[in-house]
């Protein structure tokens, strides 16, 4: 059913955008048969590797795939505003106007402009985003401490060894106190991606590296995947928490599961389990690969939560309705009651839908200030 899903923009444009062009049947054919190829991407990614989320093609492909399929949806949406716009014309006048031809061509290069700027946008090693932050109870050994939040990278066919070295470089370069990672490091088993995510253990910080798990690990067995990574230089935090001491001060770390990790047979994500025997006083920071559950870990006195998952929303006017499907939050901070919610676009974003426009990809360094 999803893939026949995927379908219907294709038939929007093959019935309401190529059918009436002035082109020989041929060619017209030949198109359509194109847009129907890029709007099964899923399939043929599901073909590859047995999953809709690791698409095991050359990256040229994985690129190429999401430019025709970013461009399908483009304009069929285009072309549904066309025809609501000449509804009302009917409606006004009498009568349904002939989109010109030029016109036609316009909608279709604006459609293959805005998919490859989106994928162009989506593929980089993003730049450095920072961020001062106001913790309550913050001790003073604490103000100035700087954490660098990566999430979402979603290491794959598309974001191969060469994307993660660099991210690991830029990292690495801000010379920070910790590295935070907030989920979905992956798309792919242990055996697709040894390769791919082994940058990672060239991360460093004066307190470490911290990762707690996405539900993207959770589609490839995540404890597999979380005792790989436990073996590259970083502490996963599965409800569990972390102390950092900075002479009489006191920070606190903690990190839950994901919310679909129990439809794998991992524990559920336990937010109070988390935080249970913390230091009395000590702020708390929680790693929660989703934001849904913000407003739980506010009431349990969590000073700042830092999520990912919904990768911003992807593209303006996209991201209003992904903040529905994440319980209003989607990218940036939030207030919920004494505690902030940071929403990060992700770092990189899951190659099945590979576009960006207007809401850009994020290496986040958090500068924590006493407040």
């Amino acid at each position: 059913m999803f893939h026949l899903i995927l379908t219907l923009p294709w038939l929007v444009v093959a019935t309401r955008f190529i059918l009436p062009l002035q082109w020989p049947w041929p060619a017209k054919l030949a198109l359509a048969l194109i847009l129907l190829v890029a709007s099964q991407y899923h399939f043929f990614s599901r073909l590859s590797s047995g999953s809709v989320f690791a698409p095991e093609f050359p990256r040229e492909l994985v690129i190429a795939f999401n430019l025709l399929f970013g461009a399908l949806v483009f304009l069929a949406v285009i072309q549904l505003v066309a025809d609501l716009v000449s509804l009302l014309l009917f409606a006004v006048k009498g009568g349904f106007p002939v989109l010109p031809s030029g016109l036609r061509y316009a909608m279709g290069v604006a459609a293959l402009g805005l998919a490859g700027l989106g994928v162009a946008q989506a593929i980089i090693v993003p730049p450095v985003k920072r961020i001062e932050v106001s913790i309550p109870g913050l001790a003073a050994e604490f103000d100035g401490y700087r954490m660098v939040q990566l999430t979402d990278m979603h290491i794959s066919r598309l974001f191969p060894a060469k994307w993660t070295e660099a991210v690991v470089a830029r990292t690495n370069a801000l010379d920070a106190d910790l590295v935070v990672i907030t989920g979905d490091l992956i798309d792919g088993d242990i055996e697709m991606r040894r390769n791919d995510v082994l940058p990672l253990a060239g991360l460093r910080a004066r307190d470490g590296v911290l990762t707690v798990p996405g539900n993207h690990e959770c589609f490839f067995d995540v404890d597999r995947w979380m005792s790989h990574f436990a073996g590259q230089n970083m502490q996963v935090l599965s409800n569990a928490h972390q102390v950092i001491t900075r002479g009489e001060g006191r920070l606190v770390i903690a990190g839950v599961t994901d919310l679909s990790a129990s439809q794998s047979g991992a524990p559920a994500p336990d937010v109070a389990g988390a935080i249970r025997n913390a230091p009395d006083g000590a702020p708390i920071i929680l790693l929660d690969h989703q934001p849904m559950m913000a407003d739980g870990a506010a009431k349990l006195g969590v000073a700042l939560q830092l999520s990912g998952h919904t990768h911003g929303g992807m593209v303006r006017g996209l991201d209003r309705i992904v903040a529905n499907a994440n319980n209003g939050y989607v990218s940036g901070f939030y207030r919920i009651g004494a505690m902030q919610l940071y929403v990060n676009n992700g770092t990189g974003l899951w190659p099945g839908f590979a576009l960006r426009l207007g809401v850009p990809a994020e290496l986040t360094e958090f500068t924590l200030r006493r407040g």
